[in-house]
């Protein structure tokens, strides 16, 4: 269950983030976002999911039970938090939706470093620090993308 909650939390927020922030810098469109999300939350928690079984099968030793746990979890998570997103999406604009998503997606990934950091013994600002330099890297490059890709492509 850790390593679904884990990697799915993960990889949903920094997926998800990007592409909406990518989508919005190219397109400014609701719809676009939306579409993006909602593929995201579908298709990417299958793909994940798959990943982290086959991952899991080449460990030595590993157990049937296990892996599909880890499998199941990964998509369960990546899946719901994927969708959490949507929502300001839906009652919001576009740009403050984007503000909140972005919030709310840097402070999950926040607690989940803490007590990530806490339940290893390591220190939590380090591994907070680690975890949020490399998801606004991802942020800030989703958007140049977006942004050059609205450039030459509009």
């Amino acid at each position: 269950m850790l390593t679904g909650l884990g990697f799915g939390l993960t990889s949903a927020v920094i997926t998800t983030l990007g592409l909406m922030i990518g989508l919005n810098a190219s397109t400014g469109s609701k719809l676009a976002v939306i579409g993006g999300i909602l593929t995201i939350a579908l298709a990417d928690a299958f793909s994940d999911a798959l990943g982290v079984h086959v991952s899991k099968e080449t460990e030595k030793g590993a157990i049937a039970k296990e892996v599909l746990a880890a499998t199941g979890f990964t998509f369960l998570f990546k899946f719901i938090f994927a969708l959490t997103f949507v929502v300001p999406v839906i009652f919001f604009s576009l740009s403050t939706a984007i503000i909140i998503s972005i919030v709310w997606g840097l402070s999950i990934l926040s607690l989940l470093s803490y007590f990530l950091a806490k339940s290893q013994g390591q220190s939590r600002l380090e591994s907070l620090g680690e975890h949020l330099v490399i998801a606004i890297a991802v942020l800030l490059l989703s958007n140049g993308i977006g942004s050059v890709i609205a450039k030459y492509f509009n």
